[in-house]
């Protein structure tokens, strides 16, 4: 997740058959728009590898693996990156991903979380985003915010598409377990629209459309560095906030491909990670070569950090996604 140009640069069709010195990576439009990482990786990757790098973006995580089910075994992908530890479970299942094979020794992110298919390249925690220049008051917990007035409306991302529109159904199923129906109805009137991806509900939010948005508590630094304004704040919630872990995986096809697996190492280099906090707006998930800038030092740091295993989500998830499906829709 996740960013914040909502131009978007797409990179080639998905009939050309890619060339013995070319690497094909799917992941999501943020990803690739003109001032996300993409265009910095491609360069930085290319001058490592002497080859060409092709992206092919959808419009967010969650789509990446509807479109690698409706292709089958015919991707022409070699990496799909912008995948979360919330969907490696059914990703795997798919049978399209190989093992990576390569020493992830310099990833750190919260929990140490591991798998010999995914490799993390960023982490973050979801937030409600508010405009204080809109709303006098933020919610102090995640009851607070949807027990609060209804006209203060929040733009949403859709959890069949998203990532993050995921990541707010188990947030909030992770804090009312069985009690999540009720709390989803109350959502639902808080709700001002729901976006098939991050970049929209966020152009919504700064345009001043609506004075909350789903995002990450990394969102501020963005508007901190590239803005110098603090009038966007991230909402600290008392019960904790739901953790995303990005990662990346090599398809069958791209373990065909020595690029792939030389581009997996790359991604957890400095070179790639140093990228990844102010372009992404994300927390690197190995290390970087300089210090993050001071304006990541005055962010939300969340009380407690809520995760479900990717095996219950993936034995949940069509159950959890029908059951908003069907009271966000009354």
């Amino acid at each position: 997740m996740h960013k914040y140009i909502l131009t978007f640069l797409v990179a080639g069709t998905l009939s050309v058959p890619a060339a013995a010195d070319t690497l094909t990576i799917y992941t999501y439009e943020s990803f690739t728009s003109e001032w996300g990482p993409g265009p910095q990786v491609e360069t930085a990757f290319e001058e490592k590898c002497g080859c060409d790098v092709r992206f092919v973006s959808v419009a967010d995580g969650v789509a990446l693996l509807n479109r690698l089910r409706l292709e089958g075994g015919n991707t022409d992908a070699d990496i799909v990156l912008g995948l979360d530890t919330n969907l490696v479970t059914d990703a795997k299942a798919t049978g399209f991903f190989a093992p990576h094979g390569i020493d992830t020794t310099p990833v750190t992110v919260p929990g140490n979380w591991s798998d010999d298919v995914f490799v993390p390249f960023d982490y973050g925690h979801f937030a409600v985003i508010y405009d204080t220049e809109a709303l006098a008051e933020a919610p102090t917990s995640m009851r607070a915010f949807l027990d609060g007035d209804s006209e203060a409306k929040i733009a949403i991302q859709d959890p069949r598409t998203s990532t993050p529109g995921l990541g707010l159904l188990l947030w909030i199923r992770e804090i009312y377990g069985d009690d999540t129906p009720a709390a989803l109805e109350k959502l639902r009137e808080k709700v001002l629209t729901v976006t098939p991806g991050w970049s929209e509900s966020y152009g919504l939010f700064t345009e001043g459309e609506v004075p909350m948005v789903l995002s990450y508590t990394t969102s501020p630094a963005y508007h901190m560095i590239a803005e110098g304004t603090e009038r966007y704040q991230a909402a600290a919630f008392e019960e904790g906030h739901y953790m995303q872990i990005e990662v990346a995986g090599m398809t069958a096809n791209g373990a065909e491909n020595p690029l792939a697996a030389q581009f997996l190492e790359f991604m957890i280099s400095p070179a790639f990670q140093d990228i990844i906090p102010q372009t992404n707006w994300m927390l690197p998930a190995a290390g970087t070569s300089e210090p993050l800038d001071p304006a990541f030092g005055k962010l939300v740091q969340p009380a407690k950090t809520l995760l479900f295993s990717p095996e219950e989500v993936a034995a949940n998830r069509k159950a959890w996604v029908d059951e908003w499906l069907e009271i966000m829709s009354r």
